[in-house]
């Protein structure tokens, strides 16, 4: 049906943005999202495109050779559930984690709120030299095996 095929194409589209963005097409993120998108993510809540785009800037202005790979994308009415793998260069050193984004669509296809659940701690603080230590010591302190 068409419908099933409008919803295949909203899953989609968003989704290889994500996985070919790069700094080049980062400008053109007001294509995939509405004005007033929320964005979320252990380290920003912030809302607009532009705030959007700034915070992806601030991404590739830190994090060298930027790779999201979608593993699954559920579409449920208006929302789309997305694992992934995020990869890059931070400090030189390669940075690899899994996460998951919620991803609610607007009527037209854009999306009007994504929202990244990612492990921060042991994502980024725990490669932090004196706090990843601290971190480190805890989690062995309350693991159970």
């Amino acid at each position: 049906s068409s419908s099933a095929a409008s919803d295949v194409y909203k899953r989609q589209r968003y989704r290889r943005y994500l996985e070919t963005l790069t700094l080049e097409t980062l400008d053109a993120l007001p294509d995939y999202v509405i004005d007033d998108v929320r964005f979320k993510d252990p380290f920003n809540d912030v809302h607009g495109a532009d705030a959007m785009h700034r915070v992806f800037r601030h991404m590739f202005d830190n994090v060298g050779n930027v790779r999201f790979t979608v593993h699954r994308a559920v579409l449920d009415g208006d929302t789309c559930l997305m694992d992934w793998r995020f990869e890059g260069l931070l400090r030189s050193k390669p940075w690899v984690f899994e996460g998951a984004s919620v991803v609610t669509l607007a009527t037209d296809g854009r999306v009007a709120e994504h929202i990244d659940h990612w492990d921060a701690a042991s994502a980024f603080y725990e490669r932090l030299p004196i706090l990843g230590s601290l971190l480190g010591w805890i989690r062995g302190r309350i693991t159970v095996l």
